[in-house]
């Protein structure tokens, strides 16, 4: 995607107004895999307009499916058109959907390959646990410099495989793997994030046999055949605690629509120890707001249901707020704090060790990651020019520094988050947030304002 915009913020205000968070990127794009499964098409609604449904889409429609809108928020998939088992790069830039295809596919073709992976860099994040199950499968998997290659000689078989670590998009392939395979696929230690029990629901009206158990088990019957469905996309709890931080942090009062607030799990309990506030005023519509002085904590993330490692960068410019020390300890990605140097520029007081600090297992003991940081509140943030986005969820940590920071910044890199987040600019206007996005003008300094 072209990196010549940015968002003009003028900041300093409480946020106050009513916001309609869109469908999850988590799981729309996950919906459109699951969609070629079937025989028949599927329609998926309430899809979200960001970059990462744009990078899927050529990605299916280079294979032969057909990808039709229809309206402005729906997409209708035909699998039944595919033909090509080379997954192409697609032209507006990568994501790591190309891996959950090379699975899916693996069903309609003896022979699949798939480009390498982009995404953010946050972390290694490796494709071991996706190429070890396709293996476990019956599949074989080779690795050359331009993608990855799998192959099977018959039908992909059912098995038992214990996941190592309770990885999203390992589960996903798992899914997508066993739901077609011959005969039994039990997946242990998988992962239970809202997004993975709604894709099991869709997988499930698709006709697969899925069972759950009340430990991190999935049984699958494996069936010889799917049909399209109709799923609509479930609501971005990412996002919605993205403004329910925003709301707390500026001293606002923000009403997100469009998400269920189940799916927010223990993300409303550390904010109501912060001293956040909220009321459930409509089924899928909740206000957020400051209810006292806000006080420090420590956060440790962890896979679902504990706190989301995407809550945890809106989360700090909260805690930059409040008054005292306050830690986060990262245990599922080990590069996730480099947004924090963009803070500290705006007034912040970090600190980054490569020490445990807190309580729960983690993966990065004892290793040279800076994955725990230290944050001393409160620090009123000043604008100081330009920010530069390094990834998808900072870049919203971004934008809600900006908006409490006096004076105007400018927030450059936001095609990292345009990927994920749609009609930013329009949806934060609508309150009382004085945001623009503007074109940069590389031949001079001044920029023009997009209308």
């Amino acid at each position: 995607m072209p990196d010549n915009f940015a968002y003009r913020i003028k900041g300093g205000l409480p946020i106050r107004g009513e916001i309609e968070c869109l469908g999850a990127k988590n799981f729309a794009t996950k919906a459109m895999v699951a969609a070629i499964l079937g025989e028949t098409p599927t329609t998926l609604t309430n899809v979200p307009p960001i970059g990462d449904i744009q990078i899927t889409t050529e990605m299916l429609t280079a294979i032969g499916a057909t990808v039709s809108p229809v309206g402005e928020k729906t997409l209708h998939i035909d699998p039944s058109t595919i033909y090509q088992k080379e997954v192409p790069m697609a032209d507006s830039g990568s994501n790591r959907v190309p891996i959950l295809l090379l699975g899916a596919l693996l069903h309609r073709f003896d022979n699949v390959s798939v480009p390498v992976l982009g995404g953010c860099k946050i972390g290694e994040r490796k494709v071991d646990f996706h190429l070890e199950a396709i293996e476990r499968f019956g599949g074989t998997v080779e690795i050359n410099e331009v993608g990855y290659l799998a192959h099977r000689d018959g039908p992909l078989k059912g098995t038992h495989i214990e996941l190592p670590y309770p990885s999203v998009g390992a589960t996903e392939t798992c899914l997508y793997l066993g739901v077609l395979a011959e005969g039994q696929t039990i997946i242990s230690n998988a992962a239970i994030e809202p997004e993975i029990l709604e894709l099991i629901t869709m997988l499930r009206s698709m006709g697969a046999i899925i069972f759950t158990t009340p430990g991190r088990e999935l049984h699958i019957e494996g069936v010889k055949k799917l049909k399209g469905t109709r799923m609509a996309i479930l609501g971005d709890r990412i996002e919605a605690a993205s403004w329910a931080s925003l709301a707390c942090a500026s001293d606002g009062d923000i009403t997100v629509h469009g998400v269920r607030p189940e799916t927010m799990g223990n993300f409303l309990s550390y904010y109501q120890q912060v001293g956040g506030g909220f009321e459930l005023v409509g089924p899928n519509s909740t206000r957020f707001y400051r209810s006292g002085p806000l006080k420090p904590a420590i956060i440790e993330t962890d896979v679902y249901p504990g706190f989301s490692t995407d809550w945890q960068q809106p989360f700090a410019i909260l805690l930059t707020q409040a008054d005292g020390i306050s830690v986060i300890h990262e245990t599922v990605y080990e590069n996730r704090f480099g947004y924090l140097e963009a803070l500290d520029e705006l007034g912040a007081k970090t600190q980054l060790t490569t020490k445990c600090l807190g309580g729960s297992p983690c993966r990065y003991k004892n290793k040279s990651y800076n994955h725990s940081a230290i944050i001393i509140g409160p620090t009123p943030f000043h604008a100081v020019g330009q920010i530069a986005i390094p990834d998808l969820r900072a870049g919203l940590a971004y934008v809600i520094a900006a908006a409490i920071a006096e004076g105007t910044t400018i927030v450059t890199g936001i095609n990292y988050l345009e990927r994920g987040y749609g009609d930013i600019v329009p949806r934060l206007a609508a309150m009382n947030l004085n945001i623009e996005r503007i074109a940069l003008n590389a031949n001079e300094p001044s920029m023009d304002v997009v209308r």
